[in-house]
């Protein structure tokens, strides 16, 4: 290749053979045109050499490959990384942050995102993006699209205290929706399992018939095409738990055709973990896909020490060519509903048939019996958990028992007079929601022991959230504030589980890769610029089960597309995010 010096030169060399030609040496208006296109030419690549949209000097920069940093400078021009290394004495830039002290990485990927609808009510991501967070990646099980006229209309009358109108039918054209809507960070999203079959058969429990799974797969199909990055399931909860292990290979194989990745919450964490790990390698393998375990856990007291044969299954896969990997949060207790208490039976047929169901004397007399029989058929999280002291009610909708927010399930049982299982029925019913709870189930033992695993990434399993307006109406699991602050803090700088470099690894190109994504994840030249400024001696989580509403510290600085979003810690209101999409996708990328 040609260097631009020599370049120059030539072009120097013939444009001074032109002028002496003019008649008299006075110099053509061809000539004088060609010299002024050169001397814009040399001005730019004069400028270009030296100025910059953002400089970051003086940083240590971690690239995300787990290599050891390097001292140096990360340029960016436009929305893109222009120097990743040294960016030279005479380098300008019209904004310029000093990092001396501080770590340089690529923009953190939460990989397990519910920021859905909290960035429908504020699309500035604040708990997320104040950890270093550049995109949200959603739809677990169930997605934001596709949505046939009564999936809008559900979706429409189920919302709690954010309220939108559902403009959109399509996964792509949510995604575009919020991208239009302004976001701070960029955003992406699976298909769900769940999603496609409520698309073709409702809440029902049964097959589909060949007929709707062909027409499961073709929801699959335009989903993938506009940019989903794989097949998500979420086999606890109904309908995902209705959907055989072979109705899932036939979803997976439409994804594995677009270079998809399957990721599934396991058909059980608890009591059948074992078994659902092996149902999930069985859809890896049949389907030919790559294939992510969401949130890896082995939860309640018994089931703990399940989770060393169940890291030796997966690296057992992992040796035999199967490409799997895993996520979890940083935490020893699950956010979910009060329905993860109750089996898929009474759960059949959407939410008003399950209120129904609950206000059936015969229907609650059965549900007693189940919710407290230990069983291995359905996960059972009010034996999990052990004790109703052990279960947190963070989020109801209805008014009248927001009161109730933040207080023990043994509390709310005591006060009113009645046993746990009673209450839980009850609230349900009262607030015709699930009713948003924490459940303590895990071992501090195992988080320590997963988070050394080279193959586990971190997902928040949160929204992207506030300490302010609709969001202090409920409390949200700490995760949602400081589950990577409290990874980078906690984990890997006071018990130093892993290196800082591993660590970063593990939130950007390791996500990255499983995912597919195009020039996103790692410090090079050429990526778009999501880069993370943050203090490795400082950053911590603050937030607790009792006080959520808590931002981490220790970040000092994110840009999302070359644009800053926080500075010296701080909110810039910028909205620079985008839809970032799947390595199947058939349109063409705007830029």
């Amino acid at each position: 290749m040609t260097s631009p010096s020599l370049h120059f030169s030539r072009r120097r060399s013939t444009l001074a053979r032109a002028v002496g030609s003019g008649a008299g040496n006075r110099p053509s208006r061809r000539v004088l045109r060609l010299l002024a296109a050169f001397a814009l030419l040399t001005h730019t690549h004069t400028m270009h050499a030296t100025q910059f949209d953002v400089l970051i000097r003086n940083g240590t920069v971690y690239d995300g490959s787990g290599q050891p940093p390097v001292a140096g400078d990360v340029a960016v021009r436009g929305d893109t990384l222009a120097v990743v290394g040294q960016a030279g004495p005479d380098a300008q830039a019209k904004i310029e942050i000093d990092a001396r002290g501080l770590a340089v990485a690529p923009g953190f990927i939460n990989i397990l995102s519910w920021a859905c609808e909290s960035l429908i009510a504020d699309g500035r991501a604040q708990s997320d993006v104040r950890q270093g967070v550049t995109l949200e990646v959603m739809g677990e099980g169930e997605s934001f699209g596709p949505l046939n006229p009564r999936m809008r209309q559900d979706l429409q009358e189920r919302q709690g205290d954010i309220t939108y109108e559902v403009t959109w039918t399509t996964l792509g054209q949510f995604l575009e929706h919020l991208a239009r809507r302004g976001v701070s960070v960029n955003v992406a999203s699976f298909v769900g399992a769940s999603t496609a079959r409520i698309h073709e058969l409702g809440y029902v429990n049964r097959p589909p018939t060949p007929t709707e799974l062909d027409r499961m797969k073709a929801v699959v199909r335009q989903a993938m095409e506009e940019g989903a990055l794989g097949l998500a399931s979420a086999l606890i909860y109904t309908p995902g738990a209705y959907a055989s292990t072979d109705e899932l290979i036939a979803l997976a194989k439409v994804a594995a055709d677009h270079d998809g990745l399957y990721i599934s919450h396991l058909r059980s964490e608890g009591n059948g973990l074992l078994e659902a790990l092996d149902e999930f390698l069985a859809i890896a393998r049949q389907a030919g896909i790559r294939a992510e375990v969401y949130h890896l856990k082995a939860m309640g007291q018994a089931n703990w020490p399940k989770i060393d044969d169940a890291i030796a299954r997966i690296e057992a896969a992992r040796a035999s060519g199967l490409s799997i990997t895993a996520d979890m949060y940083t935490y020893t207790a699950a956010g979910t509903g009060l329905n993860a208490t109750m089996p898929p039976w009474v759960q059949e047929g959407g939410v008003a048939a399950w209120i129904e169901r609950l206000q059936n004397p015969a229907c609650r007399a059965r549900l007693r019996r189940e919710m407290t029989t230990p069983s291995d058929q359905w996960e059972n999280f009010l034996l999990g958990a052990g004790a109703p002291d052990k279960i947190l009610l963070t989020g109801f909708r209805n008014e009248r028992l927001k009161p109730l927010t933040g207080k023990s399930l043994a509390e709310v049982a005591a006060a009113r007079g009645q046993s746990p299982e009673e209450t839980i029925l009850d609230l349900v019913v009262e607030d015709r929601s699930r009713v948003e709870s924490i459940f303590f189930l895990m071992s501090e033992e195992n988080v320590r022991r997963q988070l050394r695993l080279p193959w586990v990434s971190l997902g928040s399993d949160e929204g992207a959230l506030m300490p302010d307006g609709v969001f202090l109406k409920n409390n949200p699991h700490p995760r949602a504030y400081g589950n990577f602050a409290r990874f980078l803090g906690h984990y890997v700088r006071e018990q130093q589980l892993l290196s800082l470099a591993e660590a970063i690894r593990r939130l950007t190109t390791l996500p990255a890769a499983n995912l597919q994504l195009d020039r996103r994840g790692a410090l090079k030249v050429g990526h778009y610029a999501d880069v993370v400024v943050f203090d490795p001696a400082a950053i911590r989580d603050r937030a607790t089960y009792e006080q959520p509403h808590q931002y981490a510290v220790g970040v000092r600085h994110v840009l999302v597309n070359g644009v800053p979003v926080i500075r010296d810690g701080e909110h810039t209101g910028a909205r620079p995010g985008r839809v970032v999409r799947g390595p199947g996708y058939r349109g063409r990328e705007p830029r």
